[in-house]
């Protein structure tokens, strides 16, 4: 189950590994365990969470995966600075969604959107088949819809930009798809294009201008229209967080 998934529904099923990587890296990234601090010991922490050292040691190699912590023999496990952080990966930028929305998470989040979406909107432009521009047709009309609820239009809106990431034939424009999510979330618990219809209507011409830009197999129309959705939607989530 995805970020936005999580976010729509509140269901996060978790093992016991999960549910101690979890709760410790949201500690880490909330800053409530600091940075350059030491973790507690193994002891403390499986009797803590009530987990085996197996469990634990698993834990430890998942957080270190992400980049939030590294062990080292004799001294213990150290959280590492924010510098180092893997914001590529999806439970960080969960944890970090979940600690709270400011202006500058949303316009970092923005700024790294703008770096790689529109260069897949060129790419899908280029290399685009008949059949993935008429699947892209067919998701871009999903949007036009007065009876869109939040839930409907996110998943539609991260239907859509994953599509084109996929159409690009870049697999590193698909390891973007965290970062997409995580914007769509913060959409969807803060200001879904959903609550009105003209809403709705301008963000189901947007999606489609940039069907069409690929279509035509115009590469700087491309870019243009996807640089406009973003821009458009972190406006929006910034408005959002700026009401009082």
């Amino acid at each position: 189950m995805g970020l936005l998934e999580n976010t729509i529904t509140g269901r996060k099923r978790r093992s016991s590994h999960a549910h101690v990587v979890a709760e410790l890296g949201s500690a880490i990234v909330s800053g409530s365990i600091p940075e350059g601090s030491l973790l507690p010991n193994d002891a403390e922490l499986s009797l803590r969470f009530g987990v085996s050292r197996t469990v634990l040691r698993e834990t430890m190699k998942t957080l270190a995966a992400k980049r939030l912590v590294e062990p080292k023999a004799k001294v213990g496990t150290r959280v590492l600075d924010k510098s180092s952080w893997n914001f590529f990966d999806p439970d960080v930028l969960g944890w970090r969604c979940d600690a709270g929305i400011d202006p500058e998470f949303i316009e970092h989040l923005a700024e790294i959107r703008l770096a790689l979406e529109p260069a897949a909107a060129a790419a899908a432009a280029r290399q685009a088949s008949h059949e993935d521009i008429v699947s892209l047709y067919v998701i871009a009309a999903k949007f036009d819809n007065v009876n869109h609820t939040p839930e409907s239009i996110a998943k539609v809106d991260l239907e859509f930009h994953l599509a084109v990431a996929r159409i690009s034939g870049n697999p590193f424009m698909r390891s973007a798809s965290g970062l997409i999510e995580a914007a769509l979330a913060i959409s969807f618990k803060l200001s879904s294009p959903a609550s009105a219809p003209e809403t709705i209507s301008e963000i189901a011409s947007n999606h489609l201008r940039i069907v069409h830009a690929i279509a035509a197999r115009d590469e700087d129309a491309a870019v243009k229209s996807m640089r406009h959705v973003i821009e458009v939607g972190k406006e929006r989530t910034r408005g959002a967080v700026r009401q009082p």
